[in-house]
């Protein structure tokens, strides 16, 4: 019912223009099962990771964030993960560079994809839309981008963060930016050109990296199995218990050699080359949604260190996948899961923060 819920909502956007002038400035969840939409949803997920021992105030982040990778699956299977990473965030402009999951119904390829919206619905009010995204539009090459609140209001990627940043009380304000197909070329123009947008305006504004703005990036890891994926087969070591061990350890060796260590174009393109065919970008290799938004923030991190002439530190903050231990029960809050979990069909996720 969820699904068909999605599904027709989708169908009414994609009716409409790319930035209908009628379309509220105020943009809504997209996913209430899987994310928190009240405040009291929030502090009782945070009550019941407490109560299970899956975190503490001491698992808060032990250092202030300039960039971070997130998970964005469906609360009961993330966990701790979210408190864990998101402590970490202190700024007060937040850029969100999330995935693009519904890209091809909409068309969407080669450019980041900005929207209109002016305010954020989350569960302790609204979130501030920065005019630092003006700022960056009117600055930015119009071939680098484009403007859809259709893809901006469909895309459920970076929802689950807001509920988490508002719990540590941030007042923190938003740029949305989701990444469609997207080859490595394209990436590196474009993740340049926006990185040179943000100093400017870091200069201009006398900001720091990770005390006034923050870089994060929206994945879940690898999506496995031969069930319940429309159809599609994504499973390579096979769907029993020694077939999840191989593909959870070669999830470890694409985090380990690509996303861990000095960053550079060169291990950038590694992910890439793990994640998309090479003869076609728009393909699967390995099936991480983020195959696109996890090398243009990389990316983004990378120019950015250049620029302010600084070195990111890594932390490795914790690899689990939606099998890896009990589902928590959130039906006491109303709360779920938007999909099946066990050996035929299951996601991975990946935190890491940068400083």
């Amino acid at each position: 019912m969820y699904k068909l819920f999605i599904y027709l909502f989708i169908l009414l956007i994609f009716s409409c223009n790319s930035n209908p002038k009628n379309m509220s400035s105020l943009r809504n969840p997209v996913d209430s099962v899987g994310f928190p939409t009240q405040k009291e949803q929030v502090e009782a997920f945070m009550k019941i990771l407490k109560q299970q021992n899956l975190y503490t105030d001491s698992d808060k982040a032990k250092h202030v964030w300039k960039s971070a990778i997130v998970p964005h699956d469906d609360y009961a299977y993330v966990q701790e993960l979210f408190p864990k990473t998101l402590s970490g965030v202190k700024a007060k402009t937040v850029f969100l560079i999330g995935v693009a999951h519904k890209a091809a119904l909409l068309n969407l390829q080669d450019k980041i994809v900005f929207g209109s919206f002016d305010y954020w619905n989350a569960p302790y009010g609204k979130v501030k839309v920065s005019e630092v995204r003006n700022q960056i539009i009117k600055e930015l090459d119009k071939k680098l981008f484009t403007i859809n609140d259709s893809m901006q209001s469909i895309e459920h990627s970076v929802e689950p963060f807001l509920p988490m940043l508002q719990y540590f009380g941030n007042n923190f304000e938003i740029v949305p930016v989701l990444v469609p197909y997207m080859n490595f070329d394209k990436m590196r123009e474009t993740s340049a050109a926006l990185a040179q947008s943000i100093f400017d305006l870091a200069k201009k504004n006398n900001w720091q990296w990770g005390k006034d703005f923050v870089i994060l990036i929206s994945t879940d890891a690898v999506h496995y199995g031969d069930e319940d994926w429309g159809g599609k087969n994504f499973e390579r070591f096979g769907t029993d218990t020694a077939g999840y061990k191989k593909a959870v350890a070669y999830e470890h060796e694409i985090i380990d050699s690509c996303l861990l260590g000095n960053l550079s174009p060169e291990k950038i393109k590694k992910f890439t080359e793990y994640t998309v065919q090479a003869d076609n970008y728009k393909e699967y290799k390995w099936t991480w949604c983020g195959r696109y938004s996890v090398p243009f923030g990389l990316l983004l991190d990378y120019y950015l260190q250049k620029k302010f002439g600084e070195t990111l530190n890594d932390e490795f903050i914790g690899y689990s996948t939606s099998i890896a231990k009990p589902v928590l029960d959130l039906k006491a809050i109303d709360m779920g899961t938007t999909a099946v979990a066990n050996l035929h069909h299951w996601v991975g996720y990946c935190a890491i923060g940068y400083y």
